[in-house]
């Protein structure tokens, strides 16, 4: 098939988004389909206002004529940013079918920011943007049954992965000499970064990542190793360095570090929120608790190489088969009826 992905979030941003929609579109392409990914970088664009690293996009009016010199036999909404948005307007207008996804918490997100904004708003705009989806797609049943609960509807399941040819242990899977308690994430505000930050704790921190409070928490805290973006093998060895990878989120809708970082070997610290709840199996590749200190501390002594014998069975590879079996066709008809219609547009 031709599959267009709309996407506000793509390179260089680093984030779970971005590694999903990398890691989906390689499997796909692996898989004998055509892939067109419609990002920022295809258009013009500017930074957003309070977060540099992501851009908007404003001449919108090409959105339409990208996906229909393109062709496709589906497409798929990644986001709900303005390339969202556009490619909705001109597919409804169209009467064509697509999916698209919840990727974040983004009613909590701007709650956060701006907390006199009722979190009943943003749930609002969610229902708004994905109300003519065929299927939108979260990242566990958990979710789903959530967002249910705020009105969203046709909600579909497509679980994460992981590389398990790049997230692998390094054997033998040894203690460090001193604990390394590893942080990887964006530096922002809803990542709750400080609730790590604050820890007393045995050993180093380290923080790998980058976002708009960097500067602010380096200076604030500078015992703390910040290492910046790492990517690949390069990320992979930070892992695998690690004693414990401390996630700190309270809304994430999942976490793809906990999974990498399980791959490598490393058992996860975590808040018992949505998300760790999702992909931890308590007492055995993490530790899930109110006192994050006391998690950090217990996970230490869980077994490394459990960690990575659990996560090895989460591949990309599943994870783009059920995105394929989720995808409605544009509009039903055969392929060649279809492309006829949106050529002729």
């Amino acid at each position: 098939m031709r599959i267009v992905i709309v996407s506000d979030a793509w390179l260089p941003q680093v984030n779970g988004v971005v590694t999903s929609l990398l890691a989906l579109a390689g499997e796909l392409r692996d898989l004998g389909h055509q892939v067109k990914v419609l990002a920022p970088q295809d258009f013009r664009h500017w930074p957003c206002p309070t977060y540099p690293e992501i851009p908007l996009t404003w001449n919108l009016w090409r959105v339409g004529p990208a996906i229909r010199e393109f062709q496709p036999d589906c497409v798929h909404l990644a986001t709900e940013g303005p390339l969202g948005w556009a490619a909705r307007r001109w597919l409804c207008k169209r009467g064509l079918a697509f999916s698209s996804a919840i990727h974040t918490r983004f009613p909590e997100y701007v709650h956060g920011r701006w907390p006199w904004l009722p979190l009943r708003w943003g749930y609002a705009y969610l229902r708004a943007f994905h109300r003519p989806s065929e299927a939108v797609l979260v990242t566990t049943e958990r979710l789903r049954t959530e967002f249910a609960g705020w009105g969203l509807q046709r909600l579909m399941l497509w679980r994460k992965g992981v590389d398990t040819r790049l997230f692998q242990p390094q054997l033998p899977l040894l203690a460090a000499l001193k604990p390394v308690f590893l942080c990887v994430g964006r530096i922002a505000a809803e990542k709750n970064l400080q609730a790590f930050l604050d820890l007393d704790l045995p050993g180093e921190k380290r923080v790998v990542g980058d976002g708009p409070l960097r500067e602010a928490l380096q200076v604030r805290y500078p015992a703390v190793r910040f290492l910046g973006y790492q990517h690949g093998e390069e990320l992979a060895e930070a892992y695998r360095q690690a004693s414990v990878l401390v996630f700190p989120s309270r809304t994430d809708t999942y976490g793809l570090v906990m999974l990498e970082a399980l791959a490598c070997g490393t058992p996860v610290a975590a808040f018992p929120v949505p998300g760790p709840l999702d992909v931890l199996e308590a007492g055995v590749n993490g530790v899930m608790s109110e006192d994050l200190r006391a998690a950090c501390l217990a996970a230490l002594e869980l077994d490394r190489t459990r960690c990575a014998e659990l996560a090895a069975g989460q591949s990309w590879r599943v994870s783009a088969l059920e995105f394929l079996a989720s995808q409605p066709l544009l509009d039903g008809e055969p392929c060649a009826a279809r492309t006829l219609a949106i050529s002729q547009d």
